[in-house]
């Protein structure tokens, strides 16, 4: 008992030593912005006093615009934001947003320094988040090159408008990015000819959870998008049945070893998503491509969902699949339950066949958990 007295003690005590960090940190980042001449960001302000009140680290920067300014005000910027986080050395911040913000190439060339671990100090913010922000393409090219040297987990980059360009620009900095876990882009204008390029991103990178909502990859653009990853997938699922129907016709054991070995080169960097959100995308008949363009995607779509171990999630919200593709999405869901893989939650249009649309949500994870807790309740 006296010992957890002691650590709560030190707890409080560690908490308290960050009141003046916050207060010291707030009257610079104030100095910088007098400096520039710009207007203190009050997202910030607000953050950064509420944390001195509660007596908490700051975890998270939101650097807001504040819509409609007062009359002769200044623009709030982010350079005396990151100017503060160095001259601080700031080290606790974990979440940089930017929301609303236009950026110049000097806010983004300073950012790009900050997330980059070249310099002295290592700044060990994981989530960057730019929103409805302004940017124009050596802007993305100078953020994109900061992408493969830097610590971030999650990128969000919802509501800009990117140009095929910029896509391509953007994603020369994810290929082969060992860190990053999410990656967003949802409302950004994407059209057809991004999807190929998002494809061999996901697929040469460690990235698990994909939101792309909002576009209009249509037909073409979703298919070439998952090309690479369901051929992966495809491969490493029939490779896997392969060496359970060995092991189960072999009475020795030898054989596991083998599909231990397996499960440990999973872990490796390649195309193991786990979430997919695609809602939204213009996937349906009404494009050039047609009906036949709908059953082509669906047709690598099921593959991906009949074989892949690590898929979780898939959202086509608001995309009119149509009947028969509908049914073959859930034939693949039949088969994913035989083959034993983990449950998979999937939405598509209610725009189909009540019938249709229940099989599928039967099917998914939300109702085999349902199910499984019934049984549970019952044997009890």
């Amino acid at each position: 008992m006296p010992r957890m007295k002691k650590e709560k003690a030190k707890i409080k005590g560690a908490s308290l030593s960050i009141v003046p960090v916050l207060k010291k940190f707030l009257k610079t980042y104030e100095k910088h912005c007098v400096q520039s001449q710009t207007s203190v960001c009050p997202a910030i302000k607000k953050a950064l006093k509420t944390s001195i009140e509660n007596e908490q680290i700051l975890r998270k920067f939101a650097l807001i615009s504040p819509g409609v300014s007062p009359t002769g005000s200044s623009e709030v910027s982010l350079e005396p934001l990151l100017k503060t986080i160095r001259d601080e050395r700031y080290m606790l911040g974990r979440e940089l947003c930017i929301w609303g913000m236009k950026l110049k190439n000097s806010d983004v060339a300073s950012l790009a320094i900050l997330l980059e671990l070249q310099g002295r100090t290592m700044y060990p913010f994981s989530t960057l988040e730019i929103i409805n922000s302004q940017m124009d393409l050596w802007s993305l090219e100078r953020l994109g090159k900061s992408f493969l040297s830097s610590n971030l987990l999650s990128i969000i980059l919802d509501y800009n408008k990117f140009i095929n360009e910029g896509v391509d620009i953007l994603m020369a900095g994810l290929e082969k990015n060992q860190k990053l876990k999410i990656l967003s882009l949802r409302y950004c204008n994407l059209g057809p000819s991004s999807g190929s390029k998002l494809g061999w991103a996901v697929s040469q990178s460690a990235i698990c959870e994909l939101y792309l909502s909002g576009n209009y990859l249509q037909c073409s653009g979703a298919l070439a998008l998952i090309k690479h990853i369901a051929e992966f997938a495809e491969t490493q699922g029939k490779d896997r049945r392969k060496k359970i129907l060995r092991y189960r016709r072999s009475s020795s054991q030898q054989v596991l070893p083998g599909i231990k070995k397996n499960k440990k080169e999973s872990s490796e960097i390649g195309p193991w998503l786990i979430k997919l959100n695609l809602a939204d995308n213009g996937i349906d008949g009404r494009g050039k491509e047609g009906e036949r363009g709908v059953l082509e995607f669906i047709q690598l779509l099921t593959h991906l969902i009949k074989y892949s171990g690590h898929l979780r999630e898939i959202d086509l919200g608001n995309n009119v699949l149509g009947e028969i593709a509908a049914t073959d999405i859930l034939e693949a869901l039949k088969e994913r339950k035989k083959g034993k893989l983990s449950n998979l939650e999937i939405i598509v249009t209610p725009q189909i066949s009540s019938d249709l649309f229940r099989s599928i949500w039967n099917n998914s994870k939300k109702f085999v958990s349902a199910q499984k807790k019934k049984k549970k309740i019952s044997k009890e």
